[in-house]
């Protein structure tokens, strides 16, 4: 057997704060199901550090997640990016390619599928609560499942200026001070912000709420999504959308599909380990 062929592949997930990360965890379900002797680690990098890791990098390496505060960061160093990483305007996936590295986000994709798993109605107009990289993310998504009317509720008027004339591309939208209860009345709100940052609007939940995606994962249920189906509301939570972008990472480095059962089930035994 050749050298090449005993060589162990590698994958990392990269940002900071790290060590909460449900990625090593999925990935590692991911390499069982298919049968791959591969490792996945979450790494510690900081803001302006992921050149840096970067360079020098050996050829074992097959890919990397990224999340916060790297994904601007991944997108500009990268060589190549695809159409949704630069629609985006942020990666969460780099990809080795030969000399560099190419960007790609799955965030878009991945909330699509979460949203069309949980049967989801495509409707014409949306809230999204935030305005960073995950919010730009979550309008591109919207604006691809046909969204026609945005709502963006804002805690930076600065980036809510730059998302609304950025991603949106032309789709209509109002921006809201944060904590404007009229962001909660939209048929599908996109909750985008970290764990806490919601808490302000739970008190002000509808009667009869529409459906709520709430990208946090733990603590689960955040208040806001336990007052949101307390109402009656829908509610999708941020393991799905952890569950489908880390699906699609996996073909994306791998070159072969694990099943979503098998990564969530994985997320689930880890958040309940904790």
């Amino acid at each position: 057997m050749s050298s090449m062929q005993t060589v162990r592949r590698r994958a990392a997930v990269l940002g900071s704060p790290i060590a909460h990360s449900l990625s090593p965890a999925l990935h590692r379900a991911a390499y069982a199901e298919l049968g791959l002797d591969w490792t996945y680690d979450a790494i510690e990098v900081g803001e302006g550090g992921l050149a840096d890791f970067l360079a020098g990098l050996d050829d074992t390496w097959a890919g990397f997640s990224v999340t916060m505060p790297l994904k601007p960061e991944a997108l500009d160093l990268a060589r190549m990016r695809s159409s949704v990483a630069g629609e985006a305007d942020g990666a969460n996936t780099l990809l080795p390619l030969g000399v560099g590295w190419s960007a790609e986000n799955t965030d878009v994709p991945g909330l699509v599928a979460a949203l069309d798993e949980a049967a989801v109605p495509r409707v014409g107009s949306a809230a999204v609560l935030g305005t960073g990289a995950t919010a730009w993310s979550a309008v591109v998504a919207l604006r691809r499942r046909g969204v026609v009317d945005l709502t963006l509720s804002a805690r930076n008027a600065e980036r809510a200026e730059r998302l609304r004339t950025g991603g949106l591309l032309g789709v209509p939208t109002r921006v809201l001070a944060w904590g404007d209860r009229r962001a909660l009345e939209a048929p599908l709100v996109i909750a985008t912000v970290p764990k806490g940052a919601s808490d302000l609007f739970v008190a002000q939940v509808p009667s009869n709420p529409g459906v709520l995606f709430d990208v946090v994962y733990d603590p689960w249920p955040t208040p806001l999504a336990a007052a949101w189906a307390e109402r009656g509301g829908t509610v999708i939570g941020g393991l799905d959308l952890l569950v489908h972008q880390a699906v699609l990472q996996v073909e994306l480095m791998t070159g072969r599909s694990p099943s979503v059962a098998a990564l969530r089930a994985a997320g689930l035994a880890e958040l309940a380990a904790r």
